[in-house]
């Protein structure tokens, strides 16, 4: 016998499982029941696509059974199975990297923490919720030996040789006082029929029936293995003869989540190509969405036969949140995944997918009813920054993803402050109202931003670089505000990226299209749209004093300018029309894009009217005139939320100015 200690992030997981997350402590045998299945479904692609394995003698299942008197339940497959060495990385250590912020979102919700355990893959450890110790018996196919694995979930485990008759796994749980309650016929069907009714293998329950006479008393007991499943592929069933909950309890299988699906897509397709697709899109984005190694939620079968659920071409990336399963009759059953990424079957009914997905997407943006409404701003409040990647990454479906993503604008209020995760992500489900098209609110469309366009306005105006608070408070929407000129507040930090891609936002009635560039009100050149006119003897007046800023400042600006959209501020920075944003130079440098490439140096533009300005008309001190032109440069940085190079130096300047 060896004995090994657990990776420290399980030690910390089952450190939490046993003495914190004691609410729905049932989920052990959904989680435990899905990994049996998982394990069929390998060894039954490779019975049909490998001949190494084509000789095993393969009737896939599942069985349940217990000892109420040993305080016992034991789960059993005849799957891949695991040796020694699979024995280690499964069950002593965690592959993901998302298990670590499963840990730190961990909270005294109890309830809500144990569901989430098989959402980041680390099911089989729920089982210590209800058993004090938990043995493994298992032999790989193809393999002679067996081996047992044994932990009481503590800091180690131990794993020994041991025997088994066939390949598969079997899970010994000995139960504690607390899962006791669970080793009963009534207990173990109830849950498998709520969580597991569709498993695609057959789930058996041995169990022990009292007999009785004629007069009631008991006369002993029948030894009894019934079938407790449907275990029909639910995708390839009717519609008609399917309920919601059917939809959801398989969702909850497949996602392992608590909650009911936010809605589902099924079609089933026949003519040229047969296939059938059963989508989910979870009310809550996935914990990993913005993780590079990010799980799919796709499933590949061919033919009911399992594929696999780790490729990523079977959805596009900016799809990576929708959940379900593709099971196609004219892939063949050893299709590669190299083959997988060049199969134009498969890219057919990945393209037809998109497509279809969109318009149940397009379809809810428009529904009227309250219910509609709701799931519509659940949806984009969740999903609307995956959907703006899509504008990046998918030029065939450009127009269907410009009608479906919002924007807020400055002619609404601000957004409430949600409690979103790291780049864009959320946890926050409370829904958030939407113009145009449900409900009303702080978040708007371009269809219905151009429905409220001035009659002799020509572009779609948007501000983008930073966070909701800063842009709405930014020097450059001035101008725009006195002329009463919506402008689109884009705070996502891929907006920056996406939207001088897309360029512009077309719309038709009837035969006539007509485009709409859009123009980011940070750029140089963006004012010249306003209809200000050029004041000549203002900019003759101003250029000593533009000349005085520019030559103080040196080569820490591009370029000085009189501006026309400043009303109130006294300067502002724009970028070059050739040039990134000073916030997306950031990022990019952040990420180490720019390599050794020169920083990014804004156009100062300054205005012309303000007492600051003004009063370096008739001074002659060079110190003083380099301090203001300095402070001007960087309050105008600071209001963009852009990080000083020297704070210091900023805070003499200004010492210096107000002493």
């Amino acid at each position: 016998m060896a004995q090994y200690q657990f990776q420290t992030e399980v030690s910390q997981l089952l450190h939490l499982i046993i003495h914190s997350l004691y609410s729905n402590r049932e989920i052990f045998l959904r989680e435990l029941v899905s990994n049996a299945s998982d394990a069929l479904d390998k060894l039954k692609y490779l019975t049909v696509a490998d001949d190494k394995y084509k000789s095993i003698v393969f009737e896939p299942r599942i069985d349940i059974s217990f000892d109420s008197t040993a305080k016992t339940i034991t789960i059993a497959d005849n799957g891949i199975g695991m040796n020694e060495a699979d024995l280690q990385e499964s069950l002593g250590t965690i592959a993901r990297s998302g298990t670590k912020a499963f840990l730190e979102q961990l909270s005294a919700d109890a309830k809500r923490d144990s569901n989430l355990i098989g959402q980041f893959g680390v099911g089989f450890y729920s089982a210590f919720m209800i058993a004090d110790k938990i043995e493994v018996i298992s032999r790989k196919a193809g393999e002679d030996a067996a081996w047992k694995w044994t932990s009481a979930g503590q800091d180690s485990y131990d794993i020994e040789a041991a025997a088994r008759d066939t390949q598969g796994t079997t899970v010994i749980l000995y139960l504690s006082e607390e899962g006791t309650e669970y080793a009963n016929r009534w207990s173990i069907e109830d849950i498998v029929k709520r969580y597991s009714n569709h498993v695609a293998f057959p789930i058996y329950l041995t169990y022990d029936e009292k007999k009785y006479d004629d007069k009631g008393k008991e006369k002993g007991s029948e030894r009894k293995c019934d079938r407790i499943n449907v275990g029909t592929a639910i995708w390839r069933r009717s519609k008609t003869e399917l309920k919601p909950e059917d939809y959801n309890e398989f969702y909850k299988q497949i996602s392992h989540d608590s909650d009911d699906p936010l809605f589902y897509v099924h079609t089933k397709a026949e003519g040229t190509l047969e296939y059938d697709t059963l989508f989910y899109i979870p009310k809550k984005a996935p914990f990993d969405m913005y993780q590079v190694d990010y799980k799919p939620g796709v499933k590949l079968y061919v033919k009911r036969v399992f594929i696999t659920d780790d490729d990523k071409e079977l959805m596009p990336t900016w799809l990576r949140f929708v959940k379900g399963v593709i099971d196609s009759e004219d892939l063949p059953l050893n299709v590669s995944r190299e083959i997988l990424q060049q199969n134009k079957i498969l890219m057919n009914i990945k393209n037809a997918s998109v497509k279809k997905l969109l318009s149940e997407f397009k379809a809810l943006s428009e529904d009227p009813s309250e219910e509609g409404k709701e799931k519509w701003s659940t949806f984009v409040s969740q999903y609307n920054r995956p959907l703006k990647e899509g504008l990046y990454q998918d030029w065939g479906n450009r127009d269907a993803l410009q009608d479906l993503v919002r924007f807020k604008t400055t002619h609404t209020p601000p957004n409430p402050p949600t409690s979103g995760g790291e780049n864009g992500s959320s946890n926050n489900t409370t829904p958030l109202p939407l113009a145009g098209g449900a409900g009303g609110g702080p978040w708007t469309s371009f269809k219905d931003y151009v429905s409220r366009m001035k009659s002799d306005q020509k572009f779609i105006y948007y501000i983008s670089g930073g966070d909701e608070q800063t842009l709405r408070s930014s020097p450059l929407l001035e101008a725009y505000r006195a002329k009463e000129i919506e402008v689109l507040i884009m705070d996502d930090d891929i907006d920056d990226l996406v939207m001088p891609m897309v360029g512009r936002y077309s719309t038709k009635d009837g035969d006539n299209t007509k485009d709409y560039e859009l123009k980011a009100v940070n750029r140089a050149g963006a004012d010249e749209e306003l209809g200000e006119k050029k004041d000549k003897a203002a900019e003759k007046e101003a250029k000593p004093i533009v000349e005085k800023i520019k030559k103080a400042l040196g080569d820490k600006v591009k370029d000085v300018k009189l501006s026309r959209r400043l009303h109130d501020s006294p300067s502002c920075i724009v970028a070059d029309e050739n040039d990134p944003s000073m916030q997306m130079a950031q990022m990019m440098k952040a990420m180490g894009q720019f390599g050794e490439m020169p920083d990014i140096k804004p156009i100062l533009e300054i205005n012309g009217e303000h007492s600051i300005v003004t009063a370096l008309k008739d001074c002659e001190d060079e110190a003083h005139i380099a301090d203001v032109a300095g402070v001007l440069l960087d309050q105008a940085l600071l209001v963009e939320g852009i990080k000083l190079k020297d704070p210091a130096d900023f805070v003499k300047r200004l010492n210096r100015l107000i002493g």
